[in-house]
């Protein structure tokens, strides 16, 4: 079950560079609130509350948004816009979730252990650091984790291999390769030219 967080925002007014731009001064970051259902809210959050919520949720656990003191809405933080070289954001797009609606999200991929493979003397690639996954939004993971242990050199866990949670599918087309070990490729060169010479 995801974790829940809360924020609570403005209403605003006033929109364009101008007004942003004294937002932004006064250590508020401009943004919007939408929704499946069309609804589109201008708003302003405070910006240390903003980048605390960001640090625990991410783009992937429910952020429970209250507009104006008014009731939390379930939500997600769906996009934020920083600035180039100074540590502060832009703009901040918020996305209104059905909690009896699936939503495709992005997850981070954690890997344990050490795999047979690196033992051996290959390499781990992580190949994939997030994947995409449907569900209701009650119940995205915070993360899919993967054991690597039993991996040999040139072993791989492919998309379809992976297991979720009851209620949780992956988005994807093709079987592609999320963590695998291979050999490096000194290694490889070497055994090659090894090959040659026999």
């Amino acid at each position: 079950m995801s974790q829940s967080f809360s924020l609570n925002v403005k209403s605003r007014a006033e929109t364009g560079k101008g007004p942003n731009r004294r937002l932004r001064q006064e250590s508020m970051v401009p943004g919007i609130y939408y929704n499946s259902e069309g609804e589109n809210i201008q708003i302003t959050a405070e910006s240390k509350a903003l980048r605390k919520v960001l640090q625990k949720a991410g783009y992937s656990r429910l952020v429970e948004l209250s507009i104006n003191d008014d009731a939390a809405r379930p939500t997600l933080i769906w996009k934020v816009q920083r600035h180039p070289f100074k540590n502060e954001f832009i703009h901040v797009d918020f996305y209104g979730v059905d909690m009896d609606k699936d939503i495709t999200v992005s997850i981070p991929v954690e890997v344990k252990g050490r795999a047979k493979g690196v033992v051996q003397g290959g390499k781990l690639e992580i190949y994939h650091e997030r994947i995409n996954i449907t569900c209701l939004p009650g119940i995205i993971p915070e993360k899919v984790v993967l054991d690597v242990t039993p991996l040999g050199i040139n072993s791989f866990i492919g998309i379809k291999e992976i297991e979720l949670p009851e209620g949780v599918s992956a988005v994807f087309t093709d079987n592609f390769a999320v963590v695998g070990v291979i050999l490096p490729k000194r290694a490889s060169e070497t055994a090659g030219e090894a090959a040659e010479e026999e």
